[in-house]
């Protein structure tokens, strides 16, 4: 990789780390998830979002401008779906039993549910498309091409799951701290946040 693909790759890597970095739904749902089912759940919960932050990176490093153009038109309907898959997430977290310490490895049913999941509830955020089309476009100027545009995305997916395995090893370091009785709490508090944040992203977009 010469130096100024090198260069595209370490801009992207910090995009990515820069979208991923703040603690929004994603963010909540990972800590939550990591301290109440350990490690392998919050890994799969933070990188769905980083696969779809990626996804996101593509259609902005590729130009494909009809995807595109169609997601920001219907970011309305998008964040309105988001918001709902959300209040889902919160019903089903205020109710669900801790899980125990104890209890046996997540499935790769299990893995996949909380991948596609936040896969998902990214693709649906209206910020996080519009705030790719920005960026993208600025760095891609006239003279992207396919082998310029591959290592932006690729940085984007490495900056991104680098913050979600970051954040979910010091999270599982914690972990043994908190008992059933703080769990269920961190449960409940969490899903309560996680409603707030369905009711303002509805609010966001239909003010628009």
């Amino acid at each position: 990789m010469d130096a100024h693909l090198s260069t595209l790759f370490f801009k992207a890597s910090l995009v990515g780390l820069l979208i991923a970095a703040p603690v929004g739904p994603i963010g909540l749902l990972t800590i939550q998830r990591t301290l109440d089912r350990g490690l392998a759940v919050g890994l799969a919960t933070g990188l769905g979002a980083a696969f779809a932050d990626a996804l996101y990176g593509a259609l902005g490093a590729f130009g494909v401008t009809q995807v595109t153009a169609w997601l920001a038109g219907a970011r309305t309907w998008l964040g309105l779906g988001g918001g709902a898959m959300l209040l889902w997430m919160a019903a089903r977290t205020f109710v669900q039993p801790p899980a125990v310490h104890a209890a046996a490895l997540p499935t790769r049913a299990d893995l996949a549910r909380c991948f596609a999941g936040t896969f998902l509830l990214t693709l649906s955020n209206p910020a996080t498309i519009l705030s790719f089309l920005a960026v993208f476009a600025s760095m891609a100027g006239a003279t992207m091409t396919t082998a310029s545009a591959v290592p932006m995305v690729l940085g984007v997916l490495a900056g991104s799951a680098a913050w979600w395995v970051g954040l979910t090893l010091v999270v599982t370091r914690w972990r043994h701290r908190f008992d059933a009785t703080w769990r269920r709490r961190i449960n409940r508090l969490s899903a309560l946040l996680l409603a707030a944040f369905a009711l303002w992203q509805w609010a966001r977009v239909l003010s628009v």
